[in-house]
Formats: C-alpha cells, sequence, structure tokens
C-alpha cells in the first residue's frame, strides 16, 4: 500500500526550517559564516585539474594537499609543483597520502617514489611528504595480507586541496582519470578561515603520519621515516598506544570550537567542516555521521513533510542506518545515483576486487525492494550513471557523493554536504573522511546547487526492479561469498 503523499508544512517558513537545522549542526562543529560568492562548484574533472594547476602556480605561501594518492605517473602536476617552488623561494610545499595506497607498486615505481624526487630536489624544509598508516593492520594480518586487499582496513581517504586562503573540497584523488574522465564533485571556498581549519587537521594528521625520505640505498627510492617530533608511538609499533596519543590531540579540532575556528561575520550562507576520524579517536567524537543522521532524522518529521532530496555515492553501499534514514524521510521526491556497473572504477578488475560492481548491484537491488516495501516507488528514483564503459575509448568512471536537500516550497537545494565520504561502513569505521556541510538561504547558491543536482544526473538512467531481474545483471553465488569473505576478515566494501 503506497505511502500516504507528504504535504508541505503551512506554518515553517523555509529560514525557520533552516534555523532548526543550524541549531543542532552548532551543537557539533564550528560554524564559518561566508558570502555566497565565495563558494565555486566546479564541474567537470579537466575543469578540477585547470583550477588545482592555476592556483598552485600562483601560491605565495603554502600549498597543502591530502589525497588517497598521487598517480605515480603524473609528472605533469609534480612539474606544476616544482616551477612553483622555483619561482618562489617563500613558498613551501606539504603533502598527505595513504602510506599503503602510495607505496603499493615498490620497489616499482610509486606515489612515494614520485614524490621522493621533489624533496631531493628541494629539501625537507621546503617539501613535506607524509603517508597516513592505520593502526588497525599490523603484525602478522599486515605480512599476510596481498596488497591489493590490505586497503580494506583503513585509509587515509580526506581530499583537502589547500593553497594559500582557498581549499578545494573534493571526492577526487590526484591522478589521470580523475583529472580525464572521472567524475566527481569540487567546490573551491575561497575563504582564510575555513582553509586555516581544515589546514590544522591536515598539520595534526601529518604529525601522526609517517614521512617519505628520498633514499639512494633503497631500491624503491624512498624510505618511511617516524620523526622523533611527530606524534609517539608509532601506529605499527604501538597501535593502542597511538590512538591514545592520536585522540589526545585530534578531540579538541573536533570537539571544540576556538574562537580561530568560528567566524563572527553573518552572512546568508553557513559552512560547516564535518570530520570522521574513527580509527583515530576513543572514544569516538567524530562528526559527519552524527550530522547527516540528525539532519535526515529532521527531514521524517511532520514540519519537513514535502522536502525533496537527491543522494549519490561512486559506490552504492550506504549504511543500513543511513538507508532507513532515507526511507522514513518520505519526501515529496527523491533521486538515488550510483555508478552503474560499467562506470564502476572496479570494473574490469582482477581478483576479490572485480566482483565489486556485480556486489554493488546486489545492494542497489534491496534498496529498490525496501522502497517498494515502504510503499515510496512513485517518490524515491535510483538511477544509474553510466558514459560508456570503463577502460574503452570514451568510457568513464563514477565518483562522485554528496546529499542535497530541498525544502518544502522551495525550487533549488539548500542544504549540501560535500567531501570525501562514501557513507558506507568503511567511511564511518576504517577510513579518515574530511567534508563540509553548506546551509544557504542565498537564491544564487541555492540555484548553483540545483544545477549541480541536474548535471550530475545528465548521464543517469532511472532503473526498476525489472532491471535488475534481467540475466546480465543477475548476481552469482559467487559475489555473495565474496562479499562474506571481505566482511569477515574485518575489511568493508
Amino acid at each position: 500500500m503506497p505511502a500516504p503523499a507528504a504535504t508541505p508544512s503551512t506554518t515553517q517558513s523555509p529560514a525557520v526550517l533552516l534555523a532548526s537545522i543550524t541549531s543542532e549542526l552548532d551543537k557539533l562543529s564550528p560554524r564559518f559564516d561566508v558570502s555566497a560568492d565565495s563558494i565555486e562548484i566546479i564541474r567537470s574533472p579537466t575543469e578540477f585539474y585547470e583550477t588545482l594547476k592555476a592556483k598552485i602556480s600562483k601560491a605565495q605561501r603554502r600549498v597543502y594537499l591530502s589525497t588517497l594518492y598521487i598517480g605515480k605517473t603524473e609528472h605533469e602536476l609534480i612539474d606544476t609543483i616544482r616551477k612553483a617552488l622555483k619561482s618562489n623561494p617563500e613558498l613551501k610545499v606539504s603533502i598527505l597520502t595513504d602510506a599503503l595506497r602510495g607505496t603499493r607498486e615498490a620497489p616499482g615505481p610509486s606515489c612515494a617514489s614520485l614524490l621522493a624526487s621533489l624533496i631531493r630536489d628541494f629539501g625537507p624544509e621546503r617539501v613535506e611528504v607524509r603517508m597516513y598508516h592505520t593502526p588497525n593492520l599490523t603484525g602478522i594480518r599486515k605480512a599476510i595480507l596481498p596488497k591489493r586487499i590490505n586497503e580494506g582496513w583503513g585509509l587515509q581517504h580526506m581530499k583537502l586541496y589547500g593553497v594559500d586562503d582557498e581549499i578545494i573540497m573534493s571526492g577526487a584523488n590526484l591522478s589521470d582519470d580523475y583529472f580525464t574522465n572521472r567524475q566527481d564533485r569540487y567546490h573551491v571556498f575561497k575563504s582564510m578561515d575555513i582553509t586555516d581549519y581544515f589546514y590544522r587537521v591536515y598539520r595534526t594528521t601529518c604529525d601522526l603520519s609517517y614521512r617519505v625520505l628520498p633514499s639512494d640505498q633503497e631500491a624503491s627510492g624512498f624510505v618511511l621515516d617516524w620523526p622523533s617530533q611527530n606524534v609517539q608511538p608509532a601506529p605499527l609499533s604501538d597501535p593502542k598506544g597511538y590512538i591514545a596519543s592520536a585522540t589526545k590531540v585530534l578531540q579538541p579540532l573536533v570537539t571544540s570550537f576556538p574562537k580561530a575556528a568560528v567566524s563572527e561575520k553573518h552572512g546568508d550562507t553557513h559552512v560547516y567542516p564535518l570530520l570522521q576520524l574513527t580509527p583515530l579517536l576513543k572514544p569516538d567524537t567524530s562528526t559527519e555521521l552524527p550530522a547527516l543522521t540528525g539532519i535526515l532524522r529532521k527531514l521524517g518529521t511532520p514540519e519537513f513533510a514535502g522536502s525533496k532530496w537527491m543522494f549519490t555515492a561512486g559506490y552504492f553501499n550506504m549504511t543500513a542506518e543511513v538507508r532507513q534514514l532515507l526511507l522514513a524521510s518520505k519526501p515529496a521526491s527523491a533521486t538515488v545515483v550510483a555508478a552503474s556497473p560499467w562506470a564502476n572504477g572496479f570494473y574490469g578488475s582482477k581478483g576479490v576486487s572485480g566482483l565489486l560492481p556485480a556486489a554493488y548491484t546486489h545492494l542497489s537491488r534491496r534498496f529498490l525492494d525496501a522502497v517498494a516495501q515502504a510503499g515510496l516507488s512513485n517518490r524515491i528514483a535510483v538511477k544509474e550513471w553510466r558514459k560508456g564503459t570503463v577502460n574503452t575509448p570514451g568510457g568513464w568512471t563514477y565518483h562522485a557523493k554528496g546529499i542535497w536537500i530541498t525544502l518544502p516550497g522551495q525550487q533549488n537545494p539548500s542544504i549540501s554536504l560535500v567531501g570525501s565520504s562514501n557513507y558506507t561502513k568503511r567511511s564511518y569505521s576504517l577510513d579518515l573522511e574530511a567534508n563540509t556541510m553548506i546551509v544557504t538561504s542565498n537564491p544564487d547558491l541555492q540555484r548553483r546547487l540545483g544545477e549541480e543536482e541536474k548535471w550530475l544526473q545528465q548521464y543517469a538512467t532511472t532503473v526498476t526492479r525489472d532491471d535488475y531481474a534481467k540475466t546480465e545483471r543477475r548476481v552469482g553465488l559467487h559475489v555473495r561469498i565474496a562479499m562474506w569473505i571481505v566482511t569477515l576478515v574485518g575489511g568493508a566494501l
């Protein structure tokens, strides 16, 4: 039986509804009040790459880049950094990646060996390269797990691209596909306060990470070193002690809001930095999951009846809690956009990872079943994004993630979440994530967020339960077994 139609509230104005959301977010996170035109929304991978290079080329004081990895052949990006360092003796560059991903190909060419060349050329005083190593993968487990799989135990996943007083928040990594044919999201925040806040998060994470140093003695061309100035002890020598020390230095950044981190300007647009640092916080005081679930719960209240939303993730594997809250919101209309199997970055991969596109299909089908059981099939649509086929000429992959919320009676979103999180069990238990929640009453920014919603659906097609019943979409027993094995041994899709 269909759910009763949602009717927009007649008693609450959009301003009152937004205020009820910001009052909750203010309890969780620092808030930065900015002008709407200080947020720029980039559309394409190419534009993201050109913007990043242009900003680095003109950098005056600092460049800090946090990413999962930099592609081992990204010589153009490295040359851009090199030229900026040569032209400006005052410039300092710091790069943070993940140790497991960044050294995977060693002793062959790797992210670590590529970045070590910058240190060799300009010295550790001007170029710093750090690599975070999860405390969840140590000892025998680290020794026996294949490199392709070991990333399932936790990664440095924050995407923070800071240059002087501006920062690009994204889900994109720094490699050729993310610069050419992998669709993501990219928001530029032209705000010294926001850029400084994320720099403090970045700097603290660097002090919890290994330092890369060039080495002529090692075949790989680099060594990983734990500096004495770092937070002690190292994760591989004493994981529990490391987590305790990490909690002490990170918790103040997450849970307390010093004046330096809170803007005193009053604008029509608020930006909340949200962090998910679960593997490094005990007790866990991360803010992204509480913020997301808190807003979704509000959508299910009578005051927000008639709201609309769009949710997207490159890998369709939202947590059970997020899934239930999306369904419980009973929206006037809503869209979930996920990558088609033919636009999934794991399509055609060898081994267990090659089974992942089919696993995500299985999860999408289960979600559609839940939509039908809730009587919401006429209001919640699932779309698959596909532009060609991965690894063929003109084929793209889809990696965008986020949520857009449009309040009752409004045409465009006034709330959007952008950043690195995939909203999965892994995001909320194993990886380091950084995001921003935008809350705005500015009509122009609302319009631009609405345009972003639309262009991300340009290559998205609605799928039905009948589509998933077709032979080529059926998920075999081997995929279900692979999902079970990954979960059993402690990883998460």
